[in-house]
């Protein structure tokens, strides 16, 4: 199991939340959302893409947490969407030696 699986496994959130991003996981596609929701042109490697959600998701947590009045509820739900997304298909990939970034 690769670090960003395990960041992502250690992760707690509200059910509901969660439930919503997996009904949403249905209409993941890659392409046109990670580049919207990490404004790349090219596409990351799965692991490099769910590092980097990974963080995106724990500021919007942050937020959420705060009460800030400028958390987006949507977009938490797109992030969490896409992480589960990349999980999934960096699962399926089989054993793959990450570098944690430092």
């Amino acid at each position: 199991m690769t670090d960003a699986l395990r960041m992502l496994e250690s992760i707690r959130r509200p059910r509901l939340l969660i439930r919503t991003a997996r009904i949403g996981m249905a209409d993941y596609r890659r392409s046109a959302q990670l580049q919207r929701l990490l404004g790349v042109s090219h596409l990351p490697d799965n692991g490099t893409a769910l590092r980097q959600l990974i963080t995106i998701e724990e500021g919007l947590e942050q937020q959420r947490s705060a009460s800030a009045a400028g958390y987006s509820l949507s977009r938490h739900i797109e992030v969490l969407v896409a992480m589960m997304g990349e999980a999934q298909l960096l699962r399926a990939s089989g054993p793959i030696t990450l570098i944690a970034a430092e």
